[in-house]
């Protein structure tokens, strides 16, 4: 959520007002619609650009509305001039102009693409009234929603699978899921069940304050996010074998899943305890 909502503030900045002249379509897998046509909404005034959970939605004059999700590997880059090549990964090319915006006739690329091997960056061009992938989403932190679930919910899942689940709560995902419960002193494989009211204050706290300080730093950023890798900016999440940021003296520990892994520090989280972690017993058998 911080890097999409700090990346909506730059682009609504940046772009709103201006006319989206138009679309490169540069890889056919990412557009996941196909009405209303993705051609209609050239020639359009782009209202503004906002976010819901991890996706941006680009509104214009005439309701439609582009949903853009970069998942794990997309980025976004801002071209001045826009380019004309097709960089490795790449996905759509969106071309804006209009000199009432202040660029004196500048137009403006937005460069979605991918780095790895995984094609999962999409967006959708939706009617007025549809909700295309937001329809479903659970509440944002910072809302009545989301606090009630936090100190109210009887979920027996982990509480690094709710965290995750947008369904359950919306935009906080993997990494910042971590932080949010190093910082909280709670165990990924706890559950909302199992926490005491006090334990669940410290969480909802500790989500509030994690995100805070991570939306104060992507607010510093300039452009769009077209660094290969994103992650520096966890203090636990990915630093698994680094000392715990904690002066408790452990060293980070994590737990391998298919296409992901989990960080945590055994002192500060789970009482001493070294978490089960299948891929590495496979490894050792």
């Amino acid at each position: 959520m911080p890097e999409m909502q700090a990346l909506s503030e730059r682009l609504d900045a940046l772009l709103a007002g201006t006319t989206l002249l138009r679309i490169e379509l540069l890889g056919f897998s990412s557009l996941k619609t196909y009405a209303p046509a993705h051609e209609s909404v050239q020639d359009h005034r782009l209202v503004s650009v906002g976010r819901r959970a991890k996706y941006l939605v680009w509104e214009f004059d005439d309701g439609v509305h582009i949903v853009l999700h970069l998942s794990q590997a997309g980025r976004l880059d801002i071209e001045r001039p826009p380019k004309t090549t097709k960089p490795r990964g790449s996905a759509v090319r969106f071309v804006f102009g209009h000199d009432e915006a202040g660029l004196d006739g500048e137009s403006i690329g937005v460069l979605v693409r991918e780095y790895g091997t995984h094609r999962k960056a999409s967006w959708w061009v939706l009617a007025p009234c549809d909700e295309g992938p937001l329809a479903g989403l659970g509440p944002e932190p910072g809302s009545e929603a989301f606090a009630e679930i936090m100190l109210t919910s009887d979920s027996r899942r982990r509480l690094t699978t709710d965290l995750r689940d947008q369904h359950v709560m919306s935009g906080i995902g993997r990494g910042w899921g971590d932080d949010i419960l190093h910082r909280a002193k709670l165990s990924p494989f706890a559950s909302l069940h199992s926490l005491s009211a006090q334990q669940r204050e410290a969480l909802l706290i500790s989500v509030t304050n994690v995100l805070a300080e991570a939306l104060e730093l992507e607010r510093a950023r300039e452009g769009g996010l077209s660094e290969a890798k994103l992650g520096g900016r966890f203090k636990v999440h990915g630093r698994a074998g680094e000392p715990c940021p904690t002066p408790c003296g452990d060293t980070l520990s994590r737990v391998s899943f298919e296409n992901y892994e989990m960080t945590y520090c055994p002192t500060c989280q789970t009482g001493g305890r070294v978490l089960a972690d299948r891929r590495l017993s496979r490894l050792l058998k």
